[in-house]
């Protein structure tokens, strides 16, 4: 899964469909590692871009299928499984789940920051930066995870932020685990399966594997972005050069594209976003060729399926 924004607000797309928009409700009992595990219903994989107007459109299938309006007004867009989220520029967090031409649920109304999808989890940063998770169905109760937060990562059964003071804090299992600190001095964070990766304050890039406490290892330095999935590791570096690596953390870096201000990977694809506005993305190994998706964008969003 991954989840690209810019700031533009628009108008919100009234053919959508209000739901009740569930309590904010502290942490309890009764949530399991075990529930965690279900996931959202498998999906084609999923291309999805917002545009420079706010446009937020999504792409099933081939990288050569019909793209489809999703929304307007957008400033971040999600993709995981079968489900697409957006960030309005009012601050609401919609969500729907199934066909590109669902319905959309109101998942939060208003003041959100950052939305983040993962299997049958929602996460959302509000404006006073309190991180809230739910998980199971769109009308399910969310969960007070943690305050002072400017960064929400989903993956699997874990879940990371990023808080303000530049603490990377990652837990395991149910909503209600206990947080592992897992760096200091972060700029960014990002989880994949097993896998979980920091961007210092200084550019340098870390990925670790297995569990919350194993060890870490150098990746790259002067990084401006870092992006985890399965056994690819991408980086964009100062420069705007993408690099990908697949395979162990020590794999060789293969140079995917320059000039690149966003990068995203999901399964055997890989996206960029380049200066020039244009969205490209690959299929297959790290080597085959573009596909130019769309231009006028200004941020792109890639799922395979079953993330």
């Amino acid at each position: 899964m991954t989840t690209r924004s810019a700031a533009r607000p628009g108008l919100v797309l009234l053919a959508a469909t209000l739901a009740c928009t569930a309590g904010l409700l502290p942490a309890g009992p009764g949530t399991t590692a075990a529930s965690a595990q279900s996931r959202a219903a498998v999906a084609p994989p999923r291309i999805g871009v917002l545009k420079v107007g706010g446009d937020a459109l999504v792409k099933e299938g081939g990288l050569s299928a019909s793209w489809v309006l999703e929304h307007d007004g957008v400033v971040q867009i999600a993709l995981a499984g079968d489900r697409i989220g957006v960030l309005t520029g009012d601050g609401r967090a919609w969500v729907k789940q199934g066909g590109l031409s669902t319905n959309w649920v109101l998942e939060h109304d208003g003041g959100v920051k950052q939305l983040a999808l993962a299997g049958d989890r929602i996460g959302v940063i509000t404006g006073d930066g309190r991180a809230w998770v739910k998980e199971g169905g769109l009308s399910a109760s969310w969960v007070l995870e943690h305050d002072g937060v400017k960064q929400l990562a989903l993956s699997g059964d874990r879940i990371g932020v990023l808080t303000t003071d530049g603490r990377a804090w990652v837990k395991e299992g149910g909503l209600s685990a206990s947080w592992v600190l897992e760096y200091n001095g972060v700029k960014q964070l990002a989880l994949a399966g097993d896998r979980i990766g920091v961007v210092r304050a200084d550019g340098v890039a870390l990925v670790k594997a297995g569990g919350l406490s194993a060890t870490w290892v150098t990746e790259n330095t002067a990084v401006k972005q870092l992006v985890l999935a399965g056994d690819r590791i991408g980086v964009v570096r100062g420069g705007g050069a993408a690099l990908v690596k697949e395979g162990g953390l020590s794999a060789t870096w293969v140079t995917e594209h320059v000039d690149v201000l966003e990068l995203a990977l999901a399964g055997k694809r890989i996206g960029v976003l380049r200066v020039t506005g244009e969205a490209l993305v690959k299929e297959g190994g790290l080597s085959d060729a573009w596909v130019t998706e769309n231009a006028g964008v200004v941020g792109i969003a890639l799922s395979s399926g079953t993330d």
